[in-house]
C-alpha cells in the first residue's frame, strides 16, 4: 500500500493516467512490478479513454482487446470490480483445484481444471468466492508442499539478484530521476558489461520503455 496508494493518488482515473508521460507514470511505479506493466497501463488507459468513453468495459471479450489484458486479468477484472461470475484461474485457485481434484496426478492442465471451476463456482457471489480461493490456496501451498507445483503450468523462477530482471528495473530506476543519462554514464552506474548493458537497452528499448539517441539514452 505504500506505493500504491501514491500511483492512485497520482492518477485517480484513466484520462489523467492517459494524459501523463510515461516518465511520469514510470516514476510513480517504482516499487510496484514489472515496468513494462506500467506502459501497458497507460496504454489500455488511454484505450478506454479514446474507444469506451473513459469507462471500463465489462465485457470479458473486450477487456481482451486492451493493451497488456490477457485472459487472466480479463477475467479478474470481470469478478473482482464487476462480480461476474466468469471462470478464473490462477496459481492460488488452481492449487486448491490441483489438491482436492487431482491428488495423484501431475502436469495438470488448466483445460482440466476449468470445468470444475464453472462446476463449483458461487455464481450469486464470484468475487468473495474467488477471495475465498486464494486465501485457501495460500494455505495449502503452506502445510502441503504447495499442489500447484504438480500443475503443467509451473514455472520455477530464476533467482531476481544479478539477474537481467534486476538490471532493466536499476536502470529504469535511474533513467526516471535524470531526463536522460549517457550510456557510459550509466554503465559505470550499473557496474555491468557494456555487452550486457546495450544487450537490455535494446531489449527495453523495443518494448517501448526507453529510447537510444546516439550516446545517450532517456524513458522513451
Amino acid at each position: 500500500m505504500e506505493k500504491f496508494e501514491p500511483f492512485i493518488a497520482a492518477f485517480p482515473d484513466f484520462q489523467s493516467l492517459a494524459d501523463a508521460s510515461l516518465h511520469d507514470v514510470l516514476r510513480m511505479w517504482q516499487g510496484l512490478g514489472y515496468n513494462r506493466r506500467a506502459r501497458a497501463l497507460k496504454e489500455a488507459a488511454e484505450a478506454v479513454v479514446s474507444h469506451h468513453d473513459g469507462a471500463l468495459p465489462s465485457d470479458e471479450r473486450v477487456l481482451r482487446g486492451l493493451p497488456g489484458i490477457g485472459p487472466y486479468t480479463a477475467a479478474a477484472i470481470c469478478a473482482f470490480a464487476f462480480n461476474k461470475p466468469v471462470v478464473m484461474i490462477e496459481t492460488n485457485i488452481r492449487t486448491v483445484f490441483i489438491h482436492f481434484f487431482f491428488p495423484d496426478e501431475g502436469k495438470v492442465t488448466d483445460a482440466a481444471i476449468r470445468p470444475i471451476v464453472e462446476r463449483t463456482m458461487d455464481a450469486a457471489h464470484p468475487r468473495e468466492w474467488y477471495y475465498a480461493l486464494m486465501d485457501y490456496g495460500v494455505t495449502l501451498k503452506q502445510h502441503h508442499h504447495n499442489p500447484g507445483r504438480r500443475s503443467a503450468h509451473h514455472r520455477r523462477q530464476s533467482p531476481f539478484q544479478g539477474s537481467d530482471r534486476q538490471l532493466r528495473g536499476m536502470i529504469l530506476k535511474i533513467l526516471v530521476q535524470h531526463s536522460s543519462m549517457e550510456k557510459a554514464e550509466l554503465v559505470k552506474a550499473l557496474g555491468a558489461s557494456p555487452s550486457r548493458f546495450h544487450r537490455i537497452i535494446s531489449a527495453l528499448e523495443r518494448e517501448g520503455l526507453v529510447k537510444q539517441e546516439g550516446d545517450v539514452v532517456r524513458v522513451a
